[in-house]
């Protein structure tokens, strides 16, 4: 069902992700595409279209994505091409048109550009290099707040979803060997240098440098060990800002002495307000403070996991049943006793 909130969480999904294409077209078009630099993905094979054949990026990159959305709708399921279709359809838009924006533009102020392929104006004046890094950036950044706002520009992402279903393979290593791939069959371009294919591999780099560094940017969470004697203090005074806080028993094994430990997860930019609390309350507590790469559960990021509680599970003749006095295990009380949804295996294993 349908909520405000849920309507405006969409929404700016839907908002980011058409910021994020827009940031990544203008890093293929406006440092990329001058240069004759290949890039990974979709977009990758555009280019090398565009460079031997001289027609338009957008087209290839939307004909391929069509024939892949086809397949992701067919395997995946279209839940989990909604925020695809949209981001191709924009994107593609946004390369043609920020392409023909651009070559205008540099008609119109031709003293300043140098204009040597295809009509479009090199930004950068003879630095390829450079235009590689800018562009490259430009593509990690938008690519990143795409896929922080559970978006997808499609092409290589749908090949390795699709084989990642079915083979052992992590999506990370069938994008990356797909976009190797397609920056080496630059090469076989006539006229075309292996310098270029080396930018080529540096925009992969970049590229998936920047994407980490924007989705873990957004995510990122700290965890708080919080030792005090006004543990009691602290605690509330953590809860009246909205952060959930534990207490744990402990012992200090030098003095023997009973201890109480706070431990708070919260994002990383609640760590300053933090600190300011524990020390107005405590200012010689000892605190101890680490990066957390993911926090799920409420107040935090959702989990995303497969559903597989539609299928029954294989269970042989000859397999052995559960010991009758295998070990019980006592749940915290933080678990709903009434309905805990966990499985503890107590079959012995051969």
């Amino acid at each position: 069902m349908w909520t405000t909130k849920k309507a405006l969480q969409e929404a700016n999904d839907y908002f980011f992700i058409t910021l994020g294409c827009i940031i990544y077209a203008i890093g293929i078009n406006c440092f990329m595409l001058p240069y004759q630099i290949t890039s990974g993905g979709v977009a990758g094979i555009g280019a090398l279209v565009f460079y031997g054949f001289g027609i338009p990026q957008a087209y290839t990159y939307l004909l391929i994505n069509l024939v892949l959305l086809i397949v992701a709708i067919k395997e995946l399921g279209f839940s989990f091409s909604i925020k695809t279709i949209f981001a191709v359809f924009v994107l593609t838009f946004l390369l043609e048109f920020i392409r023909v924006m651009l070559v205008d533009y540099g008609h119109m102020h031709a003293e300043e550009f140098d204009i040597i392929y295809n009509n479009m104006p090199q930004i950068v004046h003879g630095d390829a290099f450079m235009s590689t890094i800018l562009g490259s950036a430009c593509a990690g950044v938008g690519l990143g707040i795409v896929f922080l706002h559970n978006g997808s520009t499609g092409g290589t992402d749908i090949i390795a979803a699709v084989i990642n279903k079915y083979r052992d393979v992590t999506l990370g290593q069938t994008i990356m060997l797909t976009d190797i791939i397609i920056v080496s069959c630059s090469l076989l371009l006539p006229g075309y240098t292996i310098s270029r294919t080396l930018y080529g591999y540096t925009t992969l780099i970049i590229v998936s440098l920047l994407l980490d560094f924007v989705v873990d940017s957004g995510r990122q969470s700290v965890q708080f060990f919080i030792f005090s004697q006004r543990y009691g203090d602290i605690a509330t005074a953590i809860n009246k800002t909205g952060r959930g806080v534990t207490v744990l028993n402990g012992e200090g094994w030098y003095t023997h002495k009973e201890t109480h430990v706070l431990v708070v997860l919260a994002k990383k930019r609640e760590s300053t307000n933090l600190f300011r609390i524990i020390h107005s309350i405590d200012p010689n507590a000892f605190v101890s403070q680490s990066k957390v790469i993911g926090v799920f559960g409420y107040g935090f990021d959702h989990m995303k996991v497969k559903d597989h509680s539609s299928k029954n599970p294989k269970i042989s003749p000859n397999s052995p049943k559960p010991q009758d006095d295998a070990p019980t295990l006592t749940l915290p009380e933080w678990v709903p006793q009434e309905n805990p949804n966990i499985h503890f295996d107590h079959t012995p294993k051969p």
